[in-house]
């Protein structure tokens, strides 16, 4: 069924929605969603199925996340309670705020430095996150052993799987960078020629990796005999990683962020991450509007999100750093009466001006997984190795694609984004959990760097103000701004466009904002309904039926009915 808005906008969801009461899992890769689903169905829990998807995922999607990456995952518990586990990237030890040579001091090109040091190649390598927060996950909150949830990986690395368009596309986009690195060209670049879509892709080494940290866990990355190895490879190439990097690393539990909208409890990660705070914030100054009565995709409505979205911007600074390094105003920021502060700002007759200068190397290559069991835990994770490929290199002889997160330090001195030894980096990701009434209403959560807050907040709009189908909700055109372009997806009407412009907006058109949702919704009867959108490989796989009643019997043997008779009178 269409959906038609106001302004004329049509759209059509592409992918179809699955409703199921034993377990929910979306994630954006086919094989991944498998991988969970098989061990829900091995008896393990929605952690259990997140890790093993994670694993999975760094596997068929090794452009977007990988064991020495870093992410971020809001778990809601069976008993009801929420917690953050951050596994974001640090500083290596030997960092100093002038470890990189800035080419400017204005925008754009602000947070370049000499030679993309910090994006591409050996100095570009912050302290990984992801592997030791997957295990510690699974080990607090799973059931089932970690050797179970790297299986599916392993199988996929070590027997390949079939290159998606999507995956080919990202291999040649970025191969006049992978050529330069013969480990990374020999995998991804055969002959020197980009893997095209439906070719076999086998990851010997990689799969060698998994099953090392199969056998021995975490360690064996920080601090054990694939630690060394890697931290005495990167030594050598010039990288500010060392083997003390990764034994001090430890992950931090932390309180998720709250705020409500319109009855619905908003839940989100805190900083360093800036997802949770800005959607709440952006939600606080909507909140006084009737955006439900002026339609979605009505020139009103697209008018008024921008205009939120540009303030909230212009805070975004004083939220998006390491808590701590920096003190973040976070309870000024997410209250109703800064909200209603900044609304009075807003014209409903003209775009304004703001302060929207947003330092932020952020990049729009994650992965996200949404699951959900039918006991009641929810997990909603975003993790990443930050650009496409990470810094496009692969440590010799173990399969592994760093991350380059040191891209998203300010090279500049005496910032709050500056770059500090040990300082975590910062983020976009908006991993949501929706309540009404203490219940879990949705969960959500997409990849798109400083495009993710605007991305999750319109799909809350969506399902709170529009009443839209889970389905319709994350398939619907969206638009982003930081004060400068007003990016409207081609999916809107033209009319929408126009009505941005005569507004004052400078409106650019493109085929999409952020990345591929990857969402759950609760359903009153118990049942779970997910959904994905089309900007990704997402794909969402339930679990019904389950096992036969009790006391069902196939075939009653005489003799078995008198054994147990007389093991009864014994």
């Amino acid at each position: 069924m269409a959906w038609r808005d106001r302004a004329g906008t049509v759209f059509e969801c592409e992918k179809t929605p699955v409703t199921a009461a034993r377990g929910m899992i979306v994630t954006n890769h086919p094989l991944a969603s498998a991988a969970a689903a098989e061990m829900i169905a091995s008896g393990g829990n929605a952690i259990d199925a997140t890790v093993a998807a994670l694993f999975t995922l760094t596997v068929v999607e090794p452009m977007m996340v990988g064991i020495f990456g870093g992410g971020t995952a809001l778990i809601r518990l069976a008993d009801g309670r929420e917690i953050v586990i951050d596994g974001l990237s640090t500083a290596p030890s030997s960092t100093r705020p002038d470890s990189y040579k800035p080419v400017s001091d204005t925008w754009p090109t602000y947070m370049e430095t000499e030679g993309w040091a910090n994006r591409v190649g050996p100095r570009a390598i912050a302290v990984p996150g992801n592997l030791k927060a997957w295990c510690e996950v699974a080990g607090r909150f799973g059931r089932l052993a970690l050797a179970d949830l790297i299986q599916p990986a392993i199988r996929h690395a070590a027997r390949g799987f079939r290159v998606t368009p999507y995956l080919a596309t990202c291999i040649a986009d970025t191969a006049f960078d992978l050529v330069r690195d013969g480990a990374i060209a020999s995998v991804f670049l055969p002959g020197g020629t980009p893997l095209a879509a439906g070719e076999l892709l086998v990851q010997a080494d990689y799969a060698e990796t998994l099953r090392g940290i199969a056998e021995l866990g975490p360690s064996h990355l920080y601090g054990g005999v694939l630690g060394r190895r890697v931290a005495s490879c990167l030594e050598a190439a010039g990288s500010f990683l060392r083997l003390e990097d990764l034994e001090r690393y430890a992950t931090i539990q932390r309180e998720p962020v709250r705020g409500t909208y319109r009855g619905v409890e908003i839940v989100g990660p805190p900083p360093p991450c800036s997802g949770g705070a800005h959607t709440i914030q952006i939600l606080n100054m909507l909140e006084a509007f009737d955006v439900g009565g002026l339609g979605f995709g009505t020139p009103a409505t697209v008018h008024l999100v921008l205009e939120c979205l540009k303030i909230a911007a212009a805070d975004r600074r004083a939220a998006t750093a390491d808590p701590a390094f920096v003190d973040v105003p976070l309870a000024k920021l997410i209250s109703k009466a800064y909200a209603a502060e900044r609304r009075a700002e807003i014209r409903t007759d003209r775009a304004g001006t703001f302060d929207s200068r947003v330092l932020s190397n952020e990049s729009h290559n994650t992965t996200h997984v949404t699951i959900a069991d039918a006991e009641g835990n929810v997990v909603t994770s975003t993790q990443t190795i930050n650009s496409l490929f990470g810094a496009r290199i692969m440590i010799p002889r173990t399969g592994i694609i760093p991350n380059n997160y040191m891209l998203l330090f300010d090279p500049h001195p005496g910032n709050a984004l500056s770059l500090m030894p040990g300082k975590r980096i910062t983020s976009g990701i908006t991993a949501l959990i929706g309540k009404r009434d203490g219940k879990p209403l949705f969960a959500l959560g997409l990849p798109g760097a400083h495009r993710i807050p605007a991305a999750a907040m319109q799909a809350v709009l969506n399902i709170v103000d529009h009443g839209m189908s889970l389905q319709e909700a994350v398939e619907a055109p969206r638009v982003f701004t930081q004060g400068q372009e007003a990016e409207i997806e081609k999916g809107f009407a033209r009319k929408v466009h126009a009505g941005m412009a005569a507004l004052g907006h400078s409106v650019v058109a493109v085929d999409h904002v952020a990345g591929g949702m990857c969402a759950i919704a609760f359903e009153v009867d118990g049942t779970m309904t997910g959904a994905a959108c089309w900007r990704a490989d997402g794909t969402p796989l339930g679990l019904g039926g389950g096992l036969a009643r009790k006391g069902t019997h196939f075939f009653t043997d005489p003799r078995g009915i008198a054994a147990r008779a007389a093991a009864a009178k014994a």
